[in-house]
């Protein structure tokens, strides 16, 4: 073949090499791009979700919060955010019905909702009345008050603790609720003297709690327990029966008695019923008749059992004081009040549990304290050492169901295991 041909044929192959080497460029780069536009296409568009405060959209607001301040009213509070006194009165008269303005509390939470212009806008407060309730005050396209709660969350949990020096002192430095201990030594009042528990001594238990926005505000109900104590184990089972909800052994006995321990949920015995008592004001030695519970001022005293009021006045020696007359057999009596609780005259008929009067240190008395005084037919006793008749026990038709409720709860706390510390402390007088 001549050299010439050849060349020609060269250049030929070259020729379609290159065309087809362009035309799978072009293929490629067309199919990238179209895939990407797909892609594209397919990718979702990820939208902000606003911002919502109890109902409210607040991206282009702001909170300020702060507490109330003593004599502080819903003007001062609001004056600083730009509303006039036409809706502070507009504001006022939609409260009521809904919120008495006069319960604003000092040192009470509130936030102001506003925008942030030149002028500061107040568009809503919300104000905090307790943990669970609150109020808002609508200051935007329309004014009005609304009354509103936040959601409570009941959980059960379970607890164990070996005591070192006092049940108080255990469950506070597990970093729990000191409900928990008033609640446990209700349950176990009249198995168990909280005043002299021994190194040791333990406890569990299930119960519910209560949970606002993840805060524990609350017990409400203990559901189960055992309590150790000088090596005796006490079962206490929560029950229904009907009538009333109670307390329970193994055996479907009552674990309480037609009256309270302890007039003040579980606090501190400051003097014990004596019959030669050196007395703190008059600086002698004389009988003392009563058990005196040592409790911050204003803690509400309850009336042990129910009855009726016989007395509820004033005394030089006794101070503000209340006596209760709970049927032909016994009497109690409730000293050195620092006031009487409103509704609770001669002739009221009070509850168990009924708050009757608050703590104080009225008449003879050398600090905050009740006297707790006890007559059986007539006499006075030590409230702590009286026998007492017990609560009503299982119903027998309900004694089947008990005992499977009781079963269950049992399993469940044998199945929790005490904690391994080392007792060293020594148990005192006080809680």
């Amino acid at each position: 073949m001549k050299l010439s041909s050849k060349l020609v044929i060269a250049a030929f192959i070259l020729v379609i090499g290159l065309t087809a080497y362009q035309l799978w460029v072009d293929f490629y780069t067309s199919s990238s791009q179209e895939a990407s536009i797909i892609i594209t296409a397919e990718a979702p568009v990820e939208k902000q979700k606003p911002t919502v405060f109890y109902g409210m959209v607040i991206d282009a607001l702001e909170i300020s919060r702060d507490k109330i301040k003593s004599r502080q009213h819903l003007s001062d509070i609001l004056a600083p955010y730009n509303v006039s006194k036409e809706d502070i009165y507009s504001l006022s008269k939609s409260a009521k019905g809904v919120f008495d303005l006069r319960k604003l509390r000092v040192n009470k939470p509130y936030d102001v909702v506003y925008k942030p212009d030149s002028l500061p806008t107040a568009k809503a407060l919300v104000y905090y009345h307790n943990d669970i309730d609150y109020v808002i005050f609508h200051l935007d396209d329309s004014i009005y008050t609304e009354k509103k709660s936040k959601e409570i969350i009941v959980k059960e949990q379970e607890t164990t603790g070996i005591i070192n020096s006092s049940l108080s002192v255990t469950i506070s430095e597990m970093g729990l609720s000191p409900i928990l201990t008033n609640e446990l030594a209700d349950v176990f009042a009249w198995q168990i003297d909280f005043f002299r528990l021994y190194p040791g001594d333990k406890f569990k238990v299930i119960y519910e709690e209560q949970l606002v926005e993840g805060k524990s505000i609350g017990i409400s109900a203990i559901k189960a327990a055992v309590f150790e104590h000088n090596g005796y184990e006490n079962y206490a089972y929560y029950y229904d029966q009907g009538t009333s909800i109670d307390y329970f052994d193994e055996e479907g006995k009552s674990l309480r008695k037609a009256f309270l321990k302890y007039p003040v949920q579980f606090s501190r015995i400051s003097s014990r019923y004596s019959g030669s008592r050196y007395h703190p004001v008059q600086k002698r030695y004389k009988a003392h008749r009563g058990t005196d519970f040592a409790a911050p001022r204003g803690t509400p005293i309850r009336s042990v059992g129910e009855g009726t009021v016989v007395a509820a006045q004033y005394g030089k020696y006794n101070g503000n004081y209340v006596k209760i007359r709970h049927n032909s057999i016994y009497t109690t009596q409730y000293l050195h009040m620092s006031k009487i609780a409103s509704g609770i005259k001669p002739g009221t008929h009070v509850k168990q549990g009924q708050t009757i009067g608050y703590v104080g240190a009225t008449g003879l008395a050398a600090g905050n304290h009740v006297c707790y005084r006890f007559w059986k037919s007539g006499y006075q006793v030590d409230a702590l050492k009286v026998k007492l008749p017990s609560s009503e026990p299982i119903k027998k038709e309900m004694m089947e169901d008990f005992g499977l409720v009781a079963a269950n709860f049992k399993k469940q706390l044998d199945a929790i295991r005490y904690p391994m510390e080392k007792v060293t402390a020594s148990i005192g007088g006080s809680q």
